[in-house]
């Protein structure tokens, strides 16, 4: 599966954006989906998951509620909901694919380019 996220931008400190990662190749549907992102100088860590049938869904404590991931198996899209936003939440974010759901990054086999999402003070 090929991953291609875009939506990253600059906002203020309490604002919101909308990431999408957008899939192509084998059916999106069997693949758990996954957000991740990486700030200069930190390693990359997890953001947030979601199942298959959308069902169940994985957030790092760092943005619980504040972040919130969905997708469309039609549209073969997934979805960050970022609200709220930090200058901690600045960082690259990457969207990720694998066939079971988890928390590391070493889970996920495929990865899209990263978008960059900067967030002033």
């Amino acid at each position: 599966v090929q991953l291609q996220a875009f939506g990253g931008g600059l906002v203020q400190a309490g604002g919101s954006l909308r990431l999408s990662c957008a899939a192509s190749g084998r059916t999106f549907s069997d693949y758990v989906m996954g957000w991740f992102r990486q700030a200069p100088g930190i390693e990359r860590e997890f953001v947030a998951a979601i199942s298959w049938r959308r069902s169940i869904t994985y957030y790092a404590d760092s943005v619980k509620g504040r972040f919130t991931i969905s997708r469309d198996n039609v549209k073969r899209t997934v979805y960050l909901q970022m609200t709220s936003l930090k200058p901690e939440d600045t960082a690259v974010y990457y969207c990720a694919a694998a066939s079971s759901l988890g928390r590391r990054d070493y889970e996920y086999p495929y990865w899209g380019q990263g978008t960059q999402v900067t967030v002033s003070s």
